[in-house]
């Protein structure tokens, strides 16, 4: 019989495989990281994992796939992020706002969640990471305003698109728009956005991008909506 891996093997094995599925992910969304930003992603994973342990921060325990599931479906937006300042809007855990935020270190983003517990996670997770592009707020959306717009809002699974835009409205510069990040391409909610009263004057084209998350089988899409 073969004897048992020790337990420094088994957790450099587990390292091993985190980096790889994260570097074909990166690779897959055609993603060029430096070897910096993919140890700042791999040590926010192994943080989230361990604060999720203790603190249930999110329904994905496993750092594997926190990977696809997290990570990488954060990072399939990436592509549609020019311009700052940036507001992720209700982010949770930092997701999407803090692994585009080690992607796009040149853009300033403000990270917005009511929870304390995980705007609490996101603190530790900037000081941990030594972002220094990164700031965490505690407000409800509905209820946040700032000192200067946001030239993007991004928001992950937060609400409904005509609710999202009607929130986002007072807080998005001009010519800014919001991407928000959504499963299934939401029909309805974009046919009630085009019918919606003011802020829909604002609203210029929507533009549905679906994308594919490696290692994720299910839909994804990115929904645009530029403001005037």
């Amino acid at each position: 019989m073969a004897a048992a891996a020790p337990p420094g093997g088994r957790a450099a094995d587990a390292a091993a495989s985190l980096d790889a599925r994260l570097d074909a992910g990166l690779a897959a969304l055609g993603i060029d990281a430096s070897e910096a930003q993919r140890a700042q992603l791999v040590a926010f994973v192994a943080l989230l994992a361990r604060w999720t342990r203790a603190y249930n921060l999110t329904a994905v325990r496993e750092p594997g796939d926190m990977v696809s599931r997290h990570l990488l479906d954060s990072l399939a937006v990436l592509p549609w992020l020019e311009r700052g300042p940036v507001l992720d809007a209700g982010t949770g855990a930092g997701l999407p706002g803090l692994p585009l935020a080690i992607l796009r270190p040149a853009l300033a983003f403000t990270l917005l969640d009511s929870n304390g517990k995980k705007v609490r996670f996101v603190r530790q997770a900037v000081l941990a990471l030594g972002l220094d592009n990164l700031t965490p707020v505690q407000a409800r959306l509905q209820a946040y305003r700032a000192q200067v717009n946001f030239a993007t809002i991004t928001a992950r699974a937060v609400a409904p698109l005509a609710e999202l835009c009607a929130w986002c409205a007072p807080l998005i510069a001009p010519q800014g728009v919001l991407l928000a990040l959504k499963g299934r391409e939401p029909a309805a909610e974009v046919a009630e956005l085009a019918a919606m009263a003011p802020p829909r004057a604002r609203i210029e084209a929507v533009a549905v991008h679906p994308v594919e998350v490696p290692g994720l089988d299910a839909e994804r899409c990115v929904i645009e909506v530029p403001f005037a």
